[in-house]
């Protein structure tokens, strides 16, 4: 077989110059996609051709391992051209980079077999059970919203490790594919063409080294991978973290209903009094206040990634008030994002309504990413003002 292609030499640039390129075929793709309910062949094709999966792979495996920030900026970009493929570009590549903090055996078994090998995730942590038995763990469970599941060859499925009835551990179970099974339940308001179904599975043995725990993920370098993982780029707390990843979607979707906006009002009049649309000073302000806040999500979920960034070169941790700060900042951004596609559907009137007029499937993809638990703005809010206030806030992946 030949070996796949090693991409260690991508700078960030040509990163996002390869994410740039395929905006223009993924919107003409997008609707059909959406038929299909998981990531068409074509799109998956241009990926790994382009190495974009691979953005915070180690470079020891063959990937770019691309500063943190790539991590919101590459899915941001793709998300200009489809919203689901931005999902799974920042799940799948979220992945690669969890995977180099497991044992090095486990990076060994998925890797050295395939360094292109994709892993979809099951993260609700109550959907799954586990018992620690000689050399691992027991594990069963029901997780939904598995994100390129069909795609790929490996999950992680989240478990409470339970001793009787008492929580003991919280584990991310790497599972080859033949061991788990898919439920095709991915009938939704948008974000189809991420295939995002559930996976199950019932007393399956998963071995130590492929059982991450994620106490040894809140930041710093205790992690199994460490050994051989020393860029500050991996010690970057998961939780805290792990939905900036997805929120590029949001921000590529929203900048794209921004474009096709701006494009159809130049060329637009209205029905009923021939008036440019243009000329109207509410559609102004409609227009600028959906960038204006555009720019402003950008720059704090980008913000975050610089800081989260520093913060793991200076050799610390982020304490528990900074880590509450970042999550409470991506579910204000997105609440942003969400209220500028409101915002600019409002503004294609009857024809936002027509499945021709791309913002319908924009607003739907908007308002399903949106529902995504680490976007909660009541869920992430409060307890970063707890803390801030002088309360008490536990939580044990944090």
């Amino acid at each position: 077989m030949t070996r796949p292609p090693s991409f260690t030499d991508v700078t960030y640039d040509e990163a996002m110059a390869r994410a740039r390129a395929l905006v223009p075929v993924l919107r003409e793709r997008a609707d059909g996609a959406e038929v299909g309910r998981e990531m068409q062949k074509e799109t998956l094709e241009d990926l790994h051709r382009t190495g974009l999966l691979r953005f915070h792979q180690p470079k020891r495996w063959g990937g770019m391992e691309l500063p943190f920030e790539a991590i919101f900026d590459l899915p941001a970009e793709i998300g200009r051209g489809c919203a689901s493929t931005a999902w799974n570009v920042a799940n799948l590549g979220i992945h690669h980079w969890m995977l180099a903090l497991y044992d090095e055996r486990a990076q060994e078994e998925v890797w050295g077999k395939n360094p292109e090998s994709l892993i979809a995730s099951g993260i609700a942590y109550p959907q799954g059970r586990g018992r620690r038995v000689d050399g691992g763990f027991v594990v069963s469970g029901f997780w939904n919203f598995s994100s390129g599941v069909d795609v790929s060859d490996w999950n992680m499925l989240a478990v409470m490790v339970r001793d009787g009835e008492r929580v003991v551990d919280h584990r991310m179970c790497l599972v080859p594919r033949g061991e788990y099974e898919v439920v095709d339940d991915w009938h939704v308001l948008g974000m189809r063409s991420t295939g995002s179904k559930s996976v199950k599975t019932s007393e399956l043995f998963v071995p130590e080294h492929r059982a991450l725990s994620m106490y040894l993920a809140r930041g710093g370098n205790e992690f199994p991978g460490a050994r051989v993982t020393t860029n500050p780029l991996f010690r970057v707390p998961l939780s805290a973290l792990g939905s900036h990843c997805l929120a590029g979607a949001g921000v590529g979707n929203a900048q794209a209903a921004l474009e096709l906006t701006i494009d159809a009002i130049k060329e637009r009049s209205t029905n009923y009094t021939g008036m440019r649309m243009r000329d109207f000073q509410a559609v102004q302000l409609r227009v600028a206040r959906a960038g204006a806040m555009l720019d402003a999500a950008r720059l704090v979920i980008r913000t975050d990634c610089v800081d989260a960034a520093r913060i793991a070169h200076e050799g610390r941790a982020p304490t528990l008030e900074e880590k509450l700060r970042f999550k409470r900042n991506v579910a204000y951004a997105m609440e942003r994002c969400t209220e500028a596609v409101d915002t600019l559907h409002a503004l294609a009137g009857a024809n936002g309504i027509y499945d021709r007029y791309p913002i319908q499937r924009l607003f739907r993809d908007q308002h399903a990413l949106a529902a995504h638990i680490g976007f909660s703005w009541d869920t992430q809010g409060g307890p970063w003002a707890l803390v801030a206030l002088g309360g008490e806030f536990a939580s044990p992946t944090m």
